[in-house]
C-alpha cells in the first residue's frame, strides 16, 4: 500500500517534493479540509509567481484576524491595525517581539512605533497583494501583544 505522501511526490526531486507538500497543505486549508490555528502556522517560501489569496479565502482568514484592517495603498490590498500601550517602553517592546518574530519567519512588515501605539501593516511585497503569510503574522502579533499585555497586568 501507498501512502499519501509517496504518492504525492512520486518522481520529484527533494526542493520540489517539499514545494508541492507545502502548497498541497496550504490547498487543503483553505479549503477548509485541515484546520489550524493561523498563528500555529509557519509562513512558507513565497515567488513572485506565488497566487495572492483569493477573495473567499480573504474572507475566511480575515474572520481569524478581526481587529486588523483590510486597506489597499497604491492598489496593494495590505493588513493593517495599531496597538495600543500604555507608555513608549511596552511600545517599544513590542516593536522588537514583532521585529524578532518577522526575522525568524523571513517576512516583514512596516511598523511604526510611537508613544503608546505601534501600527503593523502586513502584505507580501514579492507578489505586491495579500498572502496567506500575512494572516499568519497577523495572527501571531496578535499573540504578541496578548502575552505582552497579559505580563502588565
Amino acid at each position: 500500500m501507498v501512502n499519501l505522501t509517496t504518492r504525492l511526490t512520486r518522481n520529484r526531486p527533494a526542493y520540489r517534493t517539499y514545494d508541492y507538500l507545502v502548497n498541497h497543505y496550504v490547498y487543503l486549508v483553505a479549503k477548509g479540509l485541515v484546520m489550524t490555528q493561523l498563528n500555529q502556522e509557519r509562513c512558507v517560501a513565497c515567488r513572485r509567481d506565488s497566487p495572492p489569496v483569493e477573495q473567499e479565502e480573504v474572507a475566511e482568514l480575515h474572520a481569524q484576524v478581526s481587529d486588523w484592517d483590510l486597506i489597499s495603498e497604491d492598489g496593494i490590498s495590505k493588513l493593517d491595525r495599531v496597538f495600543k500601550f500604555d507608555n513608549f517602553q511596552h511600545a517599544l517592546d513590542f516593536t522588537n517581539e514583532v521585529g524578532s518574530l518577522a526575522e525568524s519567519e523571513g517576512h516583514h512588515p512596516r511598523l511604526t512605533t510611537e508613544w503608546g501605539r505601534v501600527a503593523v501593516t502586513w502584505w507580501t511585497h514579492k507578489i505586491r497583494n495579500l498572502h496567506r503569510n500575512d494572516f499568519v503574522m497577523a495572527a501571531k502579533s496578535d499573540q504578541i501583544y496578548r502575552d505582552l499585555v497579559a505580563d502588565d497586568t
